[in-house]
């Protein structure tokens, strides 16, 4: 923890900096009210600040910027969100309500209300179609090496998908084969239950059990896989263009190209629906290269009391948190109510 004299300059620092997008000069502090300090012990201060990570001296400028570590003391001990404003508010939720006529719609006016009311770009995440639980599977013959696989999901929600099979199944193998899937995997979520058999299958291919291993393979069939392209709707990518730091030709085509084909952003998400709350990651905390000078605020939103999916507002390091984290919190409630609504 930094000592109360460092933190206040820490918070005044970062503030500025948000605000103007430049360097910020000992003496821009000093000018601050209600500090109280000699220009001398600013000066002392800050570069304590440096030595210790939290700010950094670009070669071109007497003055400091945030580093990845100063905005992370700053987001986790010294932010002060604002309170979203009523129209704000109203906004989203207006918006959502009357804009929408169906899921997809919803959706893709969610991530432009974020991007909208962000100025940066906005991003929301299908709902999981595996708000579902598995509770049994049965497969039927079909014609021409085919076999219809009867899944029901939930209490009632009975779905029917048309495998193509490399031979002809009797209908006594095929109920060996479903008797084998429920007695293993009746009552998962069919997430889980998904990323299991994609596992299992390669699992079982050294093993001796050929039934479960065929199991395994028509019902990794019969659950699909979504389309990548169907995985999350983005709006305001054009906004990064206006922030300086991202104003770098190469670094904006391969952001946008992450944004496009949906690579790095998905596994991102996939680690918040596992996670409670929002997260916030800064720069490098992403893990991925891309995302280097950007920061990435998420939310989940839910439905019938289950994380759904995830939505997040994406832009530069130096981002308005105090605003940005009210209204992505605020977004993903509206999305979880109106989603309820449908």
């Amino acid at each position: 923890m930094l000592e109360s004299r460092a933190a206040e300059l820490l918070k005044l620092l970062v503030e500025r900096y948000i605000q103007d997008g430049q360097p910020v000069a000992s003496r821009t502090l000093s000018r601050a009210g209600g500090l109280n300090l000699s220009p001398a012990t600013i000066r002392n201060v800050m570069a304590d600040l440096d030595d210790l990570g939290f700010v950094s001296s670009p070669h071109t400028s007497a003055g400091r910027v945030p580093t990845q570590r100063g905005y992370r003391y700053f987001v986790d001990s010294l932010l002060e969100p604002e309170g979203l404003a009523d129209e704000q508010q109203q906004q989203i939720v207006r918006e959502l309500l009357d804009r929408a006529e169906n899921t997809e719609e919803l959706l893709q006016t969610t991530s432009s209300v974020l991007s909208s009311l962000s100025r940066m770009a906005g991003v929301v995440t299908t709902p999981r179609r595996n708000i579902a639980v598995l509770r049994r599977i049965d497969f039927l013959p079909l014609s021409e090496r085919r076999v219809l696989a009867i899944l029901v999901v939930n209490q009632r929600d009975v779905q029917n998908r048309v495998v193509s099979v490399d031979r002809d199944y009797s209908a006594r193998e095929l109920e060996v084969l479903a008797n084998a899937i429920n007695q293993h995997y009746a009552g998962c979520d069919l997430l889980v239950l998904r990323q299991q058999l994609v596992d299992e299958v390669s699992a079982t291919q050294r093993e001796v059990n050929d039934t479960l291993r065929s199991a395994l393979e028509m019902t990794e069939r019969a659950l699909g896989h979504p389309d990548p392209q169907q995985d999350y709707v983005v709006a305001g990518g054009s906004n990064l263009f206006s922030f300086q730091e991202l104003g770098d030709v190469s670094r904006l085509r391969k952001l946008f190209d992450a944004l496009d084909h949906k690579r790095d952003l998905l596994s991102l998400f996939d680690q918040c629906l596992q996670a409670e709350g929002m997260q916030i990651f800064i720069g490098e905390e992403s893990g991925y290269r891309v995302l280097d000078e950007c920061s990435v605020v998420t939310a989940p939103y839910h439905l019938q009391g289950e994380v759904a999916g995830v939505l997040a507002v994406v832009g530069p390091t130096r981002m308005a948190y105090s605003r940005i984290i009210p209204l992505v919190r605020a977004t993903a409630r509206a999305l979880g109510h109106s989603l309820a609504d449908e």
